[in-house]
C-alpha cells in the first residue's frame, strides 16, 4: 500500500505555557513500526496520548485511513466513532497493565470483552478464541478463568497484548511496554511482540526510552527533544550513524554489552 495509515502534520500540544511538543509531524504505512525515543521530559508520551486520542491536542491534524478508505482527521469523527475505533481497529498497550486490564475478572472474560465489542455474542466461541489468544501469547489455557491479580508482571502484559489484538486491529500504540518487566521477561516479551507484529502486519507507534527496544522493533525512529523532534530516520541509519548532537548523546550512552 503506498498510501499512509496515520498521517501527522504540525500536531502540538501546550499545557498553558508549557509546550508539550510541537511542530510534529509524521507518516505511519501499513504494517510499518515507528519508535518515538528521547529521554524522560522530551514530549514522546505527550505525543502518543494526542495521536491515539488520549489527550486533546492543541493545534495540527491527526488523519487516519478507515477501512473504507475514508482519511478524516480524527477531530471529525463522532465520539461513538472515535470509541469503536478505540476499542476494535485500535489497541493501546500501557507500560503498566493494570491500566490496560481489568484485574477482577478473568484472562479469558479480558480478551472476550474486545470480541463483545465487535459483535461476538457466542459464548463458545468467545471463550475458544480468547483461549487461542491466551496460547498465542504463551499463557497456559487452564489459566483462562484465573484473575489477573494472580498473574505475574510478565503475564500481565502478554494477557493485555491478547487483549489488544484479538480484534485483529490494523494499529497499535505502545508505551514503553517493558518498562517495568525484568531483564529476562522485557526478552521473552519483546521476542513475542516481534513476532505478533510481523505475523499480523500490524502498524506500530511505540514510545520508548530504551534504544535496544526500538532498534529489535522498530523500521523508523523519531527522536524528540524538548517537545520538538530533531532528528528522524531508518532506525539502522539513526543509531548507527546519528546526525544530531542530542541523537549522538543517546547512542553514546548505552551501555557496551
Amino acid at each position: 500500500m503506498t498510501d499512509p495509515i496515520l498521517s501527522v502534520r504540525g500536531l502540538e500540544k501546550r499545557y498553558g505555557a508549557f509546550i508539550g511538543c510541537t511542530d510534529v509531524s509524521f507518516d505511519v504505512w501499513p504494517g510499518e513500526v515507528v519508535a518515538i525515543v528521547g529521554e524522560s521530559g522530551s514530549g514522546k508520551t505527550t505525543l502518543l496520548n494526542c495521536i491515539s486520542g488520549r489527550l486533546e491536542r492543541s493545534a495540527g491534524e491527526i488523519r487516519y485511513r478507515m477501512r473504507d478508505g475514508r482519511f478524516p482527521d480524527l477531530g471529525h469523527l463522532s465520539e461513538a466513532e472515535r470509541r469503536f475505533l478505540m476499542r476494535t481497529d485500535w489497541g493501546f498497550v500501557h507500560q503498566n497493565p493494570a491500566d490496560g486490564l481489568r484485574m477482577r475478572v478473568s484472562a479469558g472474560a479480558n480478551v472476550g470483552e474486545r470480541l463483545m465489542a465487535v459483535g461476538e455474542r457466542h459464548y463458545g466461541d468467545i471463550r475458544r478464541t480468547a483461549g487461542d489468544w491466551l496460547s498465542r501469547v504463551e499463557i497456559a489455557a487452564e489459566r483462562i478463568d484465573d484473575q489477573p491479580i494472580a498473574f505475574s508482571g510478565g503475564m500481565r502484559q502478554r494477557l493485555q497484548i491478547a487483549r489488544n489484538l484479538v480484534t485483529h486491529p490494523r494499529l497499535i500504540f505502545m508505551d514503553e511496554p517493558t518498562g517495568g518487566l525484568d531483564v529476562s521477561v522485557q526478552a521473552r516479551v519483546l521476542d513475542l511482540l516481534r513476532g505478533l507484529v510481523t505475523d499480523l502486519s500490524l502498524a506500530v507507534v511505540i514510545v520508548t526510552h530504551d534504544l535496544a527496544v526500538a532498534r529489535l522493533l522498530s523500521q523508523r525512529m523519531i527522536v524528540m527533544k524538548g517537545g520538538h523532534i530533531v532528528e528522524a530516520g531508518l532506525t539502522d541509519r539513526v543509531l548507527d550513524d546519528p546526525r544530531h548532537a542530542y541523537t549522538q548523546l543517546l547512542v553514546a550512552s548505552i551501555p557496551e554489552s
